[in-house]
């Protein structure tokens, strides 16, 4: 464990090195418990937090990673600026526990989080990183043809920076039972796997990754423990919680929950049969509506949609209109959408169909 004096107290036992959290994972193997993940970049909320209770409620022990990722950010975009707030994260997440039945036992018992991985960047990235893709150097994930569509039109560089460090974290949290557990070896690897948990808000994301792994053949976690989690909401307005909300000025916080209204409009369009472009104007029209009201009321606040887009949510194209009926055993269909209010970008997603064939 890294006893670097930079790092906050913390009764969660912290890592910063892949060396030193794979010794512990080692002993992980050895008492055959089941492992949780929770990928972030910190900047903790409530969306995290109820991503921690899923796997809290589903797994022996729960691991979060916490790092801004360079590669998930073009050279416009704001890393230097992201909110980096390691103490309070760590304060959030030592107060979350659930009790839970444990049949072996005779009494419930009360799961916290095991442990947090905190790399620097340059254990992360052992050739360097730039935040120009031309110059990166190194090995790099790229899952095609499924990463220029909805967030991809307006961040083209992203997923392939989300791809990339969500293998090297997947690489770092799981070890190879062979290395230390003679079992394993000759019971065909019989260990428990590893679950990962992303939130719904960042859909085509999490559904991206879900494809990386069947295509990568990924065993720890396999595709179907790839969970994703109903997107988590301010309870006062529906805001979809981001850690990017708090750049949001007072003004900007009474009409951010704007695209949220934008994209129930749409799906109300859609569930009346209209044609994708009526619900897409649907959209557009609540926002027009709120904008004028802005003014009118005298915020100092300015909005500007960058898209709302139905995709289908197998292949990301965009669905052109209504001929593929839901519910047939077809993929739902994404209703997505991002809005700048003032320098904040914020996005959210309806889902339209089974959403039990997507969500966890």
């Amino acid at each position: 464990m890294s006893t670097q004096a930079k790092l906050p107290p913390s009764s969660i036992p912290l890592f910063t090195t892949v060396s030193s959290f794979r010794e512990w994972r080692r002993k992980v193997y050895d008492e055959r418990k089941s492992v949780g993940f929770v990928a972030t970049m910190g900047a903790l909320h409530e969306g995290h937090l109820s991503l921690v209770r899923k796997s809290l409620a589903e797994n022996d022990l729960t691991v979060m990673s916490i790092f801004v990722n360079p590669a998930q950010f073009a050279p416009h975009e704001d890393l230097a600026t992201y909110p980096r707030t390691l103490p309070g994260d760590l304060e959030l997440l030592t107060a979350e526990s659930m009790m839970v039945v444990n049949p072996s036992a005779s009494e419930p018992i009360t799961r916290k989080a095991s442990a947090v991985f905190l790399p620097t960047v340059s254990e992360m990235y052992p050739s360097g990183i730039s935040q120009d893709t031309s110059a990166q150097k190194g090995a790099f994930v790229e899952v095609k043809g499924y990463g220029h569509q909805m967030e991809g039109q307006s961040r083209p560089t992203f997923f392939r920076g989300v791809a990339t460090i969500v293998t090297k974290l997947f690489n770092a949290i799981e070890v190879s039972g062979a290395l230390s557990d003679p079992f394993s070896r000759s019971h065909g690897g019989a260990r428990q796997p590893t679950n990962a948990y992303f939130g719904q808000k960042d859909i085509q994301q999490a559904l991206l990754l879900r494809r990386m792994c069947k295509d990568l053949l990924l065993s720890h976690p396999d595709p179907s423990h790839v969970h994703i989690v109903p997107t988590a909401r301010d309870p006062t307005n529906g805001l979809a919680l981001s850690s990017r909300n708090a750049y949001l000025t007072s003004d900007g916080k009474k009409v951010a929950p704007t695209l949220k209204e934008a994209l129930t409009a749409a799906e109300s369009a859609w569930n009346e049969g209209l044609t994708k472009r009526e619900c897409v104007l649907r959209a557009e029209q609540v926002i027009d509506a709120k904008r004028t009201q802005a003014r009118s009321e005298g915020l100092e606040v300015e909005m500007r949609l960058d898209y709302v887009q139905l995709n289908d949510s197998g292949t990301f194209e965009v669905v052109e209109d209504q001929s593929r009926r839901l519910g047939d055993g077809s993929d739902p269909v994404i209703l997505s959408g991002a809005l700048w209010v003032d320098k904040t970008r914020l996005i959210d997603n309806i889902i339209l169909g089974d959403q039990s064939r997507i969500l966890a």
